[in-house]
């Protein structure tokens, strides 16, 4: 069996507007390997969710995948019919939404909706074995099985999150897609939630692929990091590369907005404004607000190499050998 359960090749999803096309993702690449906790990390409309969102067939119009492969355990999910691939959505890989509030009925009680997944897979289980299963989920998750009667407008926003855990565990997936998690969440909710979610994938020994904006969150959580910009991957990998040698000046500039002890009342951000990507800048998409920008730069071909045993990187300033590579 091979150590990878998920290969991204290519993958290319679009928007087509009265305005024009926006290149929402384009040519992502990267796998996922099993038991592997893998972060995407980038600022809004860098095409985090919608990359993600594409695996599970959820882009919705006028939004179009492509093209590009998505192959779980070498079955290509974006190839799949509608049937197969709900069939695949829950058991295989599975998604823990953002934003609880809007992803749970309010008006059916937990078991309810619990009960709804199991049976969209499996009609042969009884309520008793149903009921059973999922109070051992509420509680893998941390909860009282009394939280299983409950409407979601008795639930905190912590307990919401759990729940959505606990739906996208039911039935063991290998992959778990995490989209931003702990938004709207208070920083002790956020660790509880976060440690919920390790557990979990500890427990059922799935791979996690996590989305978010807080690069203090990855860095604590995952093994790998991916950064995305303007509907790209710009630098992959490992956590301990990505935070003590990050090569893209991106990566980096993203890393000095982490709040410092020795920076006291003092935020830093990013110059400049993201990108349109109805008209995207020539050459390096990051080039206006690249602080290493050199002429070249305008012009370049995007270029997503390994420079390094599982660190990959797109930049021009690296590959001319600008930024030396230890």
């Amino acid at each position: 069996m091979s150590d990878t359960v998920l290969q991204v090749k290519d993958l290319r999803v679009h928007y087509h507007t009265p305005a024009g096309t926006i290149k929402a993702v384009d040519g992502v690449t990267f796998d996922l390997r099993r038991g592997e906790n893998l972060g995407l990390v980038g600022e809004s409309g860098s095409g985090k969710s919608t990359t993600v969102l594409s695996l599970l067939r959820l882009i919705m119009n006028p939004g179009r995948i492509e093209g590009g492969q998505a192959l779980l355990d070498g079955v290509d999910l974006l190839k799949l019919s509608d049937a197969e691939m709900r069939r695949m959505s829950g058991a295989r890989i599975s998604l823990v939404p953002q934003g609880a509030m809007n992803s749970l009925n309010p008006v059916m009680r937990v078991k309810t909706q619990m009960m709804d997944t199991i049976r969209a897979h499996d009609r042969s289980q009884t309520t008793d074995s149903m009921m059973a299963h999922i109070v051992e989920l509420l509680q893998l998750v941390g909860l009282d099985a009394s939280v299983a009667e409950m409407y979601p407008h008795e639930l905190s926003g912590g307990m919401k999150q759990r729940v959505c855990i606990a739906m996208a565990i039911t039935l063991k997936p290998q992959v778990i897609i995490a989209d931003e998690p702990t938004s709207a969440l208070d920083v002790v909710v956020q660790r509880q939630v976060m440690e919920t979610l390790g557990h979990i994938q500890e427990t059922i020994n799935a791979s996690v692929i996590l989305v978010g904006h807080d690069m203090g969150i990855m860095a604590q959580f995952v093994d790998r990091v991916g950064i995305m910009y303007a509907g790209r991957l710009v630098e992959v990998g490992s956590v301990q590369d990505i935070f003590e040698r990050p090569l893209h000046p991106y990566t980096r500039l993203l890393i000095g907005t982490l709040p410092s002890l020795d920076t006291k009342g003092v935020f830093k951000g990013i110059p400049g404004m993201t990108p349109s990507l109805l008209a995207p800048p020539t050459g390096c998409t990051f080039h206006p607000r690249c602080p290493d920008c050199t002429v070249p730069c305008r012009e370049w071909k995007y270029d997503f190499r390994e420079v390094r045993p599982r660190h990959w990187v797109a930049c021009l300033a690296v590959d001319g050998g600008m930024v030396q590579i230890r």
